[in-house]
């Protein structure tokens, strides 16, 4: 990233395609895909360190925060962002650099890479702080795309399925056994940002797993889960699934699955029997006898078995091709509603 006269080098542009585009339906260009972050907060206009909104095209997160970091000459570690962003997309995001004029961040540009604001803020930008992310899709060769305005509005009414897409686990899938060996004491290598990052890819397997082994409808209740109260992120165990089923009709609360670690709440009875069995089939120990790498912690945490996309549309533009806009929060994946809805089409 440079000035406006530069030319710039990019390392990463001839990268193979994210699994976004290897999504049937998805359209053959990144202006198909288009994301657009949710912040959780505005920056106030002082501060050390500069918010700067970046789109993005056919660039990953990393990438442009490598980028931000070289223009402004700090270390990587103190560029901040929200979450991850496709790479085969375009997408906006918010980064924070610290010790970085505004009048400068405006300037800089790069391969893929528009910087569209640049304003201070007293704080670095922490991961998860949005409140999620607005997407512009088009999908295209629909044998029937009549079918997809009323699933989009059945996922708003019941909710769609939060499972971790493809990308979560690496380009050849195998970030959540590279996990699996290093509690099994494989040598952690690497650094520890590294190491936590193929351990989420592996609680990620997991959680997938106990979704996908649910015996009941996204929004029913069984006894003895752990329930999620949507409006606060709080979660409680369920002592009698039919005085609450009320609440889970109306979006209220939802069932959810482990994002296991060494404090996680754990679900009761038959729920519980289901994620013991999951843990075991993926060779994971119990919560009691978890072994993490030195210098790595995982609290862990439940995680909704559903979400609700929000503010949804779907528009028929003609000759198979449906133009899809909807809001997901932090965590969920565009890419699963989609697959959803091919799903769905059949």
């Amino acid at each position: 990233m440079t000035g406006n006269h530069e030319q710039v080098r990019n390392a990463g542009y001839a990268e193979v395609r994210s699994e976004t585009n290897a999504l049937p339906g998805i359209g053959p260009t990144p202006e198909d895909f288009v994301v657009d972050e949710i912040p959780l907060y505005r920056p106030s206009g002082e501060g050390e360190h500069t918010f700067v909104r970046v789109e993005k095209r056919l660039r990953n997160s990393e990438e442009v925060r490598r980028e931000l970091a070289r223009a402004a000459g700090v270390r990587l570690a103190e560029v901040g962002y929200a979450g991850r962003k496709d790479r085969f997309a375009i997408a906006r995001q918010w980064f924070s650099v610290p010790r970085l004029d505004p009048r400068h961040a405006l300037t800089l540009e790069g391969e893929g890479i528009r910087v569209l604001e640049a304003i201070r803020h007293p704080h670095k930008l922490r991961t998860g702080q949005l409140r999620g992310n607005r997407f512009e899709l088009k999908l295209r060769g629909l044998s029937r795309p009549g079918r997809v305005a009323p699933l989009l509005a059945e996922m708003v009414s019941r909710g769609m399925p939060n499972r971790f897409g493809a990308q979560r686990f690496g380009r050849d899938g195998g970030n959540a056994a590279r996990g699996r060996a290093l509690l099994e004491g494989a040598p952690a290598g690497g650094n520890r940002n590294q190491t936590r990052f193929l351990l989420s890819a592996l609680q990620a397997e997991v959680f997938n797993a106990v979704l996908a082994a649910r015996p009941l409808p996204l929004d029913r209740l069984e006894t003895g889960d752990v329930a999620w109260l949507h409006a606060s992120g709080a979660s409680f165990l369920v002592e009698d699934a039919q005085r609450e089923a009320p609440r889970a009709s109306a979006f209220e609360i939802s069932a959810t699955g482990p994002i296991f670690g060494s404090r996680t709440l754990e679900p009761r009875g038959a729920p519980r029997e289901r994620e013991r069995a999951v843990y075991q089939r993926l060779g994971l120990p119990a919560r009691e006898a978890l072994r993490l790498p030195r210098g790595v912690r995982l609290r862990g945490a439940r995680r909704p078995l559903r979400v609700r996309p929000e503010a949804a549309s779907a528009e028929s533009l003609g000759d198979g091709v449906v133009g899809l806009c909807f809001a997901l929060p932090p965590g969920s994946y565009a890419t699963v509603l989609v697959e959803e809805l091919l799903a769905g089409i059949g």
